[in-house]
């Protein structure tokens, strides 16, 4: 469901990593590697928020570079910040993400928010939320739909014990039918969503 190929970023004279290539079906996994390596930059790279200077990403078995559309209709992705849209309310970003992937804001995913503690933010704009805040609504919306592929940098970022928990069950769950692959720097956590733990020299390895 998610695949790429020969994936090279570079900053004026600064090769960030080149040659990467990595194949996955359903499952979880969690990229775990050094401060500055670059998982911001190859996850947003993978969601095509970033362009790659070489290389291919396959997203459900569409092209993002031929087909970005298609590509990006089956992909749930979460930033870092989560602050793409400051000025939505949490409620409105969720049915603005349910109308994108051609749905509705259902019961599941509200009972969800619920188990976040969501439900006194729904309301509130994301300029106003905390960055645990904002990461609980994008992992909420990670449930509307059916998406191939959920793509998450730091997922665990400002999130506590309990919030932490209810990830784990979520990415658990939407392992079972899609591709679940995130940074973190948590192993213990990465282990409970029954992920794969890989660094960038495993990107490297030859096909």
């Amino acid at each position: 469901m998610l695949r790429f190929d020969n994936l090279c970023k570079r900053y004026d004279t600064h090769m960030l990593f080149e040659g990467l290539r990595y194949d996955m079906s359903a499952g979880c996994v969690a990229l775990d590697d050094e401060m500055g390596s670059g998982k911001s930059t190859l996850l947003g790279i993978l969601a095509g928020a970033i362009e790659a200077d070489a290389g291919e990403v396959w997203l459900g078995g569409h092209s993002l570079r031929g087909a970005p559309q298609l590509a990006r209709s089956v992909l749930a992705y979460m930033p870092d910040d989560c602050l793409e849209y400051p000025q939505l309310s949490g409620r409105a970003f969720l049915e603005r993400v349910a109308a994108d992937r051609h749905t509705a804001l259902d019961q599941r995913t509200l009972e969800l928010t619920d188990r976040f503690g969501l439900a006194p933010h729904l309301d509130k704009r994301f300029e106003q939320m905390s960055l645990g805040t904002r990461k609980k609504l994008y992992l909420s919306a990670a449930a509307l739909g059916s998406p191939a592929v959920v793509i998450a940098d730091e997922p665990t970022g400002g999130l506590d014990a309990a919030a932490k928990a209810v990830l784990v069950d979520l990415f658990k769950t939407l392992g079972r039918d899609c591709t679940v692959f995130f940074s973190c720097y948590d192993a213990a956590l990465a282990r409970a969503c029954g992920a794969t733990l890989i660094s960038f020299a495993d990107l490297r390895k030859p096909a």
